[in-house]
């Protein structure tokens, strides 16, 4: 069964009260704003392909088929930015640019195992301006890896603006999906609070 938009939102929703009610003890990081970019890219997004986020990846956990509770209950302990998943090919971490070798490397061995399926890297935009990612990206075109690189274009990291920090942007190759759009939460948090 295929996660709605509304499902995306409440989900957030729920997260976002209890955390202000101080019953998870680590920082979250909430979507908003970017369901129905998301749920169309996911249409093409294979149930056994891999998909790797960053710290704010529920909504790609819950649209690559991991179930709500088992994902709600690993916020609640904590986890919110490292949610892994074995069973559903799913991997995420808030080590900034961290994911792309690791989405590199897995789709070097999927190419090598001859397998159909492909690897799926989402990262922000300030991310896609670092060096790893553009190594990476180099490596895998020339060797024509199964690897599809999708920035989510909110034009920050944490609070500093993209293009104030590198004074524009860098061209965005036509293979690489792109989309802009404006974070509904802060950086971390649900915006109850000071953010430092």
């Amino acid at each position: 069964m295929s996660v709605t938009k509304k499902q995306l939102i409440e989900f957030e929703k729920k997260v976002k009260k209890v955390y202000e009610a101080g019953k998870i003890k680590a920082p979250v990081h909430l979507s908003g704003n970017n369901e129905d970019i998301l749920i169309e890219i996911f249409k093409s997004i294979d149930k056994n392909d891999w998909v790797f986020s960053s710290w704010r990846n529920h909504y790609h956990a819950l649209l690559h088929g991991i179930e709500e509770d088992v994902l709600f209950e690993k916020i609640l302990n904590g986890r919110s930015m490292s949610i892994n998943s074995k069973d559903r090919n799913f991997y995420s971490s808030s080590i900034v640019g961290g994911i792309i070798p690791i989405a590199l490397g897995s789709a070097l061995a999927l190419k090598k195992k001859k397998s159909e399926n492909k690897v799926w890297c989402f990262i922000g935009d300030m991310t896609f301006e670092t060096g790893i990612f553009h190594e990476c990206y180099k490596y895998a075109k020339n060797f024509n890896l199964p690897l599809k690189f999708v920035v989510e274009d909110n034009n920050l990291s944490t609070n500093t603006p993209t293009d104030l920090t590198w004074n524009k942007k860098s061209e965005i190759p036509s293979d690489i999906i792109y989309y802009k759009y404006e974070r509904l939460y802060p950086h971390h948090g649900t915006g109850s609070w000071v953010l430092f």
